[in-house]
């Protein structure tokens, strides 16, 4: 470990280390389907008829949106932010706008960067297109982008959520109690991350899996994505 003049244990020296590009406005491809910079007159419709459940929207500061205008409003307004900044995760085969994520708490002279935002309707959960979607954002981050840190927060009591932050291979790191108000009530915040030095792993993990030999004719998995994460 290396110390300072006084033999103060001090954090490893990150030679050559620069501030990192802000994530750009462009679309992301994989196999099963697109992650696309938002576009109201694109992903607007779409995307409020999947999400008419409200339990969509439980764990969102926002919504539940009763009707499409106050919706669409909304939606435009986040459109145009830096940070957070929104995508539609669009499915390739039926060409239809079926989730949202955004990268967020972007921290370029740190190299962090958060991935939240995430309302993933019926359509989109627990398919090779919600993991897909994940593992490019991720990639943009990492490879593309030479982030240090990614991060995944979520309320606490969100289990599917930090289920899901577990299957993609996220450490977790403890719990923030009291951490925000929302909707006048409580939220201890769950943190969750994958750093630089994973990533190599993670990637060939979500690789794996994604590829084609690893569905069968009828798009079922052959081997789990968690079997893959195994050392």
């Amino acid at each position: 470990m290396p110390t300072n003049d006084s033999g103060q244990p001090i954090g490893a020296p990150l030679v050559g280390w620069t501030a990192r590009p802000h994530p750009p406005r462009t679309p992301m491809s994989g196999r099963f389907c697109r992650v696309e910079p938002i576009d109201i007159e694109r992903h607007a419709a779409d995307l409020y008829a999947v999400h008419t459940d409200p339990s969509c929207w439980t764990y969102l500061s926002y919504g539940p949106f009763d009707e499409f205008d106050s919706y669409r409003r909304w939606l435009a307004e986040m459109a145009g932010l830096n940070d957070p900044l929104f995508y539609a995760i669009v499915d390739d085969r039926s060409s239809k706008a079926v989730g949202v994520a955004a990268y967020m708490r972007i921290d370029p002279s740190n190299g962090v960067i958060e991935v939240g935002h995430l309302n993933f309707s019926p359509a989109l959960q627990r398919t090779a297109a919600a993991t897909e979607a994940m593992y490019l954002m991720m990639r943009r981050a990492f490879d593309v982008l030479g982030y240090r840190r990614y991060e995944w927060k979520c309320d606490s009591l969100n289990m599917p959520s930090r289920r899901a932050a577990e299957r993609l291979g996220f450490t977790f790191e403890g719990t923030f109690r009291q951490a925000i108000v929302y909707k006048n009530r409580n939220r201890d915040t769950t943190w969750h991350s994958i750093i630089d030095t994973e990533w190599p792993a993670r990637k060939r993990a979500f690789e794996g899996w994604l590829a084609p030999e690893n569905f069968d004719t009828a798009g079922q998995q052959r081997r789990t994505l968690a079997a893959f994460m195994r050392p």
